[in-house]
């Protein structure tokens, strides 16, 4: 299982023949076998979670737990009680013990992603635990130790949100150890058709297959702007294999909002046979 997951997060499958995407990977070859902290940057959809699974199960850890966390998917107070755990009776519910996420990633990784979300007061609370790599479970007494390896992301200008206020200063500097930016698809326009032709990773789900794209819809996925990034372009490239029924990718094959570019201004400046 070690050596299918190992294959599966290998750094082969992430896709990109650019020079930016060329030099995240030599970023991530870099970082990978040692224990510093990660700050994964950039839009949402660029691909910063398989970013954290290549890193994980490239390193020394990667026999050990990747334990994942949305941030910004956590009520802020219940923050406390899903990172560091709680003991029974600790607020009316907690009818056991419950071991946080960073117990749970103990001796491996955990991921922070959407790291830019967290409250102030939850953000001081974490900067403890990465200082110390210690913790105390909601209600209780017992400092319990852990071995982590931290990664992060965000799609938010962290260094910006310190200016604000947002965003702990100290915390920033914890985090920002090897920051690895993730660039956004429009900037990377030579690894769109690279990623469209690989149906078979993008459509999981979908049983059939294409073998090529038409010179229109060509021009028309490297002209388009692509706000959700590789995310966005999966979501097409899946739509169109299901519209698909002569093996051939055709522009009206494409959703509409990639077929309005040019009429509403999302289209980009140059064309393919510019590049």
């Amino acid at each position: 299982m070690r050596q299918e997951l190992g294959k599966k997060y290998s750094f082969s499958n992430i896709l990109g023949n650019s020079r930016k995407m060329q030099e995240v990977f030599y970023l991530i070859t870099q970082v990978a076998k040692s224990n510093a902290t990660v700050l994964l940057l950039g839009e949402s959809g660029t691909g910063k979670e398989l970013a954290a699974n290549a890193i994980h199960y490239n390193s020394l850890r990667a026999g050990k737990p990747l334990v994942k966390v949305n941030c910004a998917a956590i009520p802020s107070n219940l923050v406390e009680a899903e990172l560091f755990g709680y003991e029974k009776g600790a607020f009316t519910g907690a009818i056991r013990q419950k071991e946080g996420k960073f117990e749970l990633a103990n001796g491996g990784t955990i991921f922070l992603d959407e790291i830019g979300s967290l409250a102030l007061e939850s953000q001081g609370k974490l900067l403890r635990v990465l200082q110390e790599r210690e913790l105390e479970r909601l209600g209780g007494t017992k400092t319990v130790k852990i071995n982590i390896r931290l990664i992060a992301a965000t799609n938010k200008n962290l260094a910006a949100a310190v200016e604000t206020g947002n965003f702990r200063e100290d915390l920033f500097y914890r985090l920002n150890v090897y920051p690895i930016f993730l660039p956004a698809l429009r900037d990377r326009e030579a690894d769109i058709l690279l990623l469209t032709d690989t149906p078979g990773e993008i459509c999981k789900g979908v049983r059939k297959k294409h073998q090529a794209d038409s010179t229109p819809a060509i021009d028309a996925l490297v002209q388009y702007h692509w706000p959700g990034n590789v995310r966005e372009l999966e979501n097409c490239i899946e739509r169109a294999v299901l519209l698909c029924d002569d093996q051939v990718i055709h522009a009206y094959h494409l959703p509409p909002t990639l077929q309005t570019a040019e009429e509403t201004g999302t289209q980009q400046s140059q064309s393919l046979g510019k590049r």
